[in-house]
């Protein structure tokens, strides 16, 4: 199973999974199909389905177009309001692509109809990959626009379940989550390493996707909401009540930051989205 990072629009990720030996493929979060269709065509596959993760403009604006170019191309999610959708998905569904197994899991908060994908293969020395779109990003989360604090402790709670393994976000935030990181756990020694690290990330205009669970559950404060450092900056004992206060937190945070010019990506070995998965340094 390899996977290509496709950096699109401001910040955002869309991507393409590729099971090697039958060389089909299945897309996330389309916002720029003929972007996707280039890499399609450059990879030699063939593309047969699109996962979308929630409603979003920028994370399913490129299903209608997709959907002409490709006919018949199944367009699935959760949601009803996804653009183009073609079938809509149930939590604990499990599809399957070639060798590549995924497992549908809702996860609402930052929208009611979010589904995560969990993605593997049987007997492969390729880890697992979890797609997480808005829900879990690097070090942070989506804003929980449409569900209860509850509703979003529980679905991060899910997530952090699953193997180690590695994630692939819908967006490139880690700079500035990883600053608020900081400023909820001062002390703690994997924020402040793996902050030196997204900053030469920045500076070298390159993704900082993937992540892995594994990492997140050392330096993500929206997964250590039972860490007492955690608890003690909000002000709260109750997990989804330290995730409420942790999100009205970050969003002061946010609005008291200057502007971040976005990063340009796409210019070392990323021109038209070429990257595979790889280890972290």
């Amino acid at each position: 199973m390899k996977v290509k990072v496709i950096p699109v629009l401001e910040d955002n990720y869309m991507y393409l999974v590729i099971e090697e030996l039958t060389r089909e493929a299945v897309a996330v979060d389309v916002a720029v199909p003929k972007r996707l269709l280039e890499i399609v065509g450059r990879e030699g596959v063939s593309l047969t389905a699109v996962l979308t993760t929630h409603h979003h403009w920028d994370h399913a604006r490129g299903n209608p177009e997709l959907a002409r170019l490709r006919p018949g191309l199944a367009v699935l999610g959760a949601d009803e309001r996804i653009f183009s959708l073609t079938r809509r998905l149930a939590h604990g569904e499990e599809l399957r692509f070639g060798a590549i197994h995924v497992r549908c899991l809702l996860t609402p908060g930052h929208t009611a109809g979010h589904m995560s994908y969990f993605l593997w293969e049987d007997d492969c020395p390729d880890p697992p990959a979890l797609f997480s779109g808005d829900a879990l990003s690097v070090a942070g989360c989506g804003s929980c626009l449409e569900g209860s604090a509850q509703q979003m402790y529980q679905s991060l709670a899910e997530l952090g379940t699953l193997p180690p393994e590695t994630v692939f976000c819908g967006h490139e935030h880690t700079l500035s989550n990883l600053e608020f990181a900081q400023k909820v756990e001062p002390c703690n020694d994997h924020v402040r390493a793996k902050l030196s690290w997204a900053k030469k990330r920045d500076e070298d205009d390159v993704p900082t996707v993937p992540s892995t669970l594994g990492e997140e559950r050392l330096y993500n404060p929206f997964l250590r909401v039972a860490e007492e450092p955690v608890r003690k900056f909000t002000g709260k004992a109750v997990p989804a009540d330290v995730l409420e206060a942790l999100c009205k937190e970050r969003a002061r945070f946010e609005q008291a930051g200057e502007p971040r010019q976005p990063q340009a990506r796409a210019l070392l070995a990323l021109q038209w989205g070429l990257l595979s998965a790889a280890p972290h340094d």
